[in-house]
């Protein structure tokens, strides 16, 4: 995935309200890596670049840092502010990865959490090394859900593969770690923290439409696809509940 998806600064226009409701936010371990590992404190600015509904925006609010989100979607961005519009240290701006907006070593650290595959690589890390104050910290950050720990998770993820519009194309995994230690110039970091959902079945319904390559309802699959969805959770559901397995990738390094 070197070149960015046409639509990818569209594309969650109309899932907004079920990625607020039903995605996964990130554990507090992560911000406590970082603390431990590049020094991160509540003096730094972090731009949240790719920041979406705010989910990692608010992982680094309760940190104590400012944020300022960069998001170029308008649904999304506007989701974020109204979530997070009563943090004095929260700044939402309409920008993208390739052009933030933001002013020449203006923040501490950069943080890409679900979105560094949607992005155009080669100008991006131009300008994140114009935006960046020396020494330069990037983290890219992702929730890896677990495909094949259990029938389940393997069900599910044929579903995908049966019924998404373009998931084998999109999924963030598709992006290789030797692309990921190309863009930090080869010098990089890995952690990996253990994280989870659970859902009942509108949750679950909601998770799955809260992707971008879920058909909506009036495509051809989307029914198809919501009744395999339901045969899943109730072959699989426990006391009600169907659990989402994610390890909760971090990759850090400096842009030299």
């Amino acid at each position: 995935m070197d070149k960015p998806v046409h639509d990818a600064k569209t594309r969650f226009s109309t899932r907004v309200a079920d990625y607020v409701r039903y995605r996964p936010g990130y554990p507090a371990a992560v911000t406590e890596h970082l603390r431990d590992t590049i020094g991160l404190n509540a003096e730094w600015t972090i731009a949240d670049v790719g920041a979406g509904t705010g989910i990692s925006s608010k992982l680094f609010l309760d940190a104590g840092c400012e944020v300022i989100a960069v998001e170029p979607n308008a649904e999304m961005r506007a989701a974020a502010t109204e979530w997070l519009q009563n943090s004095p240290r929260f700044h939402p701006i309409d920008g993208s990865a390739e052009l933030t907006g933001l002013e020449k070593h203006s923040v501490h650290l950069i943080v890409c959490a679900q979105a560094f595959h949607w992005f155009d690589i080669a100008p991006a890390r131009q300008e994140f090394q114009r935006i960046l104050k020396p020494p330069g910290w990037v983290v890219l950050i992702w929730n890896d859900r677990d495909r094949n720990g259990s029938s389940f998770a393997e069900g599910y993820d044929s579903l995908l593969k049966q019924y998404g519009t373009d998931y084998q194309r999109v999924r963030h995994d598709r992006v290789p770690t030797e692309r990921i230690n190309e863009f930090f110039g080869g010098k990089m970091e890995e952690a990996g923290f253990p994280n989870q959902q659970q859902f009942d079945f509108e949750g679950l319904r909601g998770r799955l439409m809260s992707s971008s390559y879920a058909p909506l309802e009036g495509h051809v699959h989307h029914q198809p696809m919501m009744g395999k969805l339901r045969e899943l959770y109730d072959q699989y559901q426990v006391d009600g509940r169907i659990t989402f397995e994610y390890r909760t990738r971090v990759f850090r390094g400096r842009l030299s």
